[in-house]
């Protein structure tokens, strides 16, 4: 499946370097949690079966497991498919949102710093944050979070920068 149609995509003439999504293992941490809560939930239909006629009913354990345990897959995959990142040569922008869109949208030109950075466990999976600053611009943090292989998505937005500062020289 491709990426969503959007209504703040390139326009005609418009270049595309990158259009993606937070990478899958970005949401590790939030799985964990997840995976976490099932067993949570687990030992509360245990327990509450045990209370309730003194046995632990399996079934319901395994049931509230497994209810949790896709709830959570299916937020995590909606988290992440609603949030979309773009490069272009005339801008970048962040589209997020199922039923309420946000959208935060830069000119390119409108650039200063480009920054990548990672945690350790972020290291390990590969992922990471490439910050923005952009002029004018120092009440919104413009990031793009938990993407795969931050430091080429920077290195993306610096060739473009150089790019757009080629085509502006006489």
């Amino acid at each position: 499946m491709g990426p969503r149609p959007s209504d703040t995509g390139p326009t005609p003439g418009e270049q595309v370097f990158f259009h993606g999504h937070p990478s899958w293992r970005s949401m590790a941490g939030f799985h964990m949690k997840g995976i976490l809560l099932a067993i949570l939930a687990g030992i509360g239909a245990g327990a509450a079966g045990a209370i309730a006629d003194g046995t632990v009913q399996v079934l319901w354990v395994i049931v509230a497991v497994l209810v949790v345990f896709v709830v959570v897959i299916l937020l995590g995959l909606t988290r992440r498919m609603t949030t979309t990142y773009t490069i272009t040569d005339q801008r970048l922008t962040i589209d997020h949102g199922l039923l309420s869109r946000d959208v935060r949208e830069t000119r390119l030109e409108r650039v200063q710093n480009v920054n990548s950075q990672q945690s350790l466990l972020e290291r390990l999976l590969r992922v990471g944050t490439v910050e923005f600053d952009t002029a004018g611009s120092a009440d919104y943090d413009f990031s793009f979070r938990g993407v795969a292989d931050p430091r080429q998505i920077a290195r993306t937005v610096d060739r473009a920068l150089h790019d757009l500062q080629r085509v502006g020289e006489p």
